[in-house]
């Protein structure tokens, strides 16, 4: 029987809705979205789309951590940013977080994310070390 479990993570905001930080499944980790917010799920980095993208990914670190992955691991991410333009400002934090390894991506243009001011959110699935 494939093993599911579900992870909240000591230092994340509290969800906003029914969900948890990370479910793995077998193998793999689903990390839910990770905006940029502290603890108390207040807006970090203030309109700075680049401070936002290193709170989502120390964030995400956190969350990888919890199930024994780094951003090594990750093999595939989406992200989320209000404003395509931003890509050319997030990709170097991109590159610092993710080091060599090279994830499959994809990025999405939206209109809006939950948290007001927010402009990046990212998922990711990776898979957890043996």
């Amino acid at each position: 029987m494939a093993q599911r479990r579900e992870y909240r993570v000591a230092g994340q905001a509290e969800p906003i809705s029914h969900f948890t930080d990370a479910v793995q499944a077998g193998d793999l980790l689903f990390v839910s979205g990770v905006v940029p917010v502290d603890v108390n799920r207040e807006l970090v980095g203030g309109d700075d789309v680049v401070a936002q993208a290193r709170a989502v990914f120390a964030n995400m670190r956190d969350v990888l951590a919890a199930a024994g992955c780094t951003f090594a691991d990750v093999v595939k991410v989406t992200v989320f940013l209000t404003d395509i333009g931003d890509r050319a400002l997030v990709n170097p934090v991109r590159q610092e977080v993710f080091g060599d390894a090279r994830p499959a991506s994809t990025l999405v243009e939206i209109s809006a994310l939950v948290i007001p001011g927010a402009r990046i959110e990212v998922d990711a699935v990776a898979l957890i070390p043996s």
